[in-house]
């Protein structure tokens, strides 16, 4: 369903229009780094954009919470529905959602913790990408072996650890990997004793696991937790202040796989971070090399997809034309996309935490 409303919205970036602007999906007047545009200011079909937004309106089963557009570096289109959220360990309950309201990241978090990374390498807080992760983490020095030794950051950003992993059962399953990580005594030190069941940088499984270890040897390197190294070095220059994160029950530490909430127009800024090279507002905030390499296939993924550095690559058909994009991609309908070719970037976040439709 979300790569339908990504298709929707390449197709509207493909077709230039002077249509006079409809006040649907207009973006607010807010002094947090975003300057707005109206969507034929930059070619996009506002009369298109309305038809969607009120088709999402009363497509009650999509469950969509927000869908924001910028293009250009301009903020165009800011559109928010109520529907059914969840904070991590509550029953789901109605919201209203708005650009006020914080919305859950899901695995989105694991690109802003890769971002993390980047800086923290740039900055010399670590050597570089090629470090074995245990050599970092003296406390688990008695988990060396051979095998687990061969196992470096690079390897961690792209999922291929090699670890035995399990995230295709539902979450709160015995046999999810991730649950089990989330209510362990030592979330890093549980991920580290798993077995090694593929040669480490050769096989891509999806690991929650992989970003638990990114936040633990950027810890052990600052002293510092993972919110609020984000916080220092790139939400503060992002202007981004609202922030949340959900928390182990055991340990108290922020859990860096997901639980990460920021309103959408935040995460948004992230998006537009990527799509220049580490820049925001004239300003290098992530090095461009590594933005470089981390949307760069690495690693083939799921189905015809790709894998960086904590993000999704991609592409679609539309009018013929092939697009390719980056994506940070969360549980439950959470999607950022990021289009270079057409200077555009799409956030859509959702409730579908208990529907199919979310894939």
């Amino acid at each position: 369903m979300h790569v339908l409303l990504l298709a929707f919205a390449l197709s509207l970036a493909l077709v230039a229009t002077a249509l006079a602007d409809p006040p649907c999906g207009a973006p607010s007047a807010r002094d947090d780094g975003w300057d707005a545009a109206t969507p034929a200011s930059v070619g996009i079909d506002a009369d298109k954009l309305c038809a969607l937004a009120q088709r999402l309106m009363e497509w009650k089963a999509a469950d969509i919470h927000a869908v924001l557009i910028a293009r250009h570096g301009k903020l165009i289109f800011e559109q928010y529905y109520s529907g059914f959220d969840q904070h991590w360990g509550e029953p789901a309950r109605e919201v209203v959602f708005g650009p006020d309201v914080p919305h859950d990241l899901r695995s989105i978090t694991k690109s802003v913790v890769a971002l993390v990374l980047g800086i923290a390498v740039d900055k010399g807080w670590v050597k570089d990408l090629d470090q074995p992760v245990l050599s970092l983490l003296p406390r688990y020095a008695g988990l060396k072996n051979p095998d687990k030794e061969r196992i470096t950051l690079r390897d961690l950003l792209t999922m291929s650890a090699g670890l035995e992993w399990n995230e295709d059962s539902p979450y709160g399953d015995p046999s999810n990997s991730e649950t089990d990580m989330d209510m362990a005594a030592d979330p890093c030190r549980y991920v580290l004793e798993r077995p090694v069941a593929h040669p480490p940088g050769s096989v891509w499984t999806y690991s929650g696991g992989s970003a638990a270890l990114i936040a633990c040897v950027l810890r052990q390197a600052t002293g510092q937790s993972i919110d609020k190294l984000a916080q220092r070095t790139l939400f503060d220059p992002l202007g981004i202040k609202q922030v949340s994160w959900a928390r182990y029950p055991v340990t108290g530490d922020p859990v860096a796989a997901s639980r990460l909430r920021l309103v959408p127009r935040d995460t948004l800024k992230i998006g537009q971070l990527v799509l220049d090279k580490g820049r925001w507002r004239g300003k290098q905030v992530a090095p461009a090399s590594f933005i470089e390499a981390a949307t760069t296939p690495q690693i083939n993924a799921l189905g015809l997809m790709f894998y960086g550095y904590q993000f999704w690559l991609g592409r679609s058909l539309v009018q013929k034309r092939e697009v390719d994009w980056i994506a940070g991609i969360g549980y439950g309908g959470q999607r950022l996309y990021v289009i270079p070719s057409l200077d555009l970037i799409v956030l859509i976040h959702a409730g579908l935490y208990q529907s199919s439709m979310q894939e």
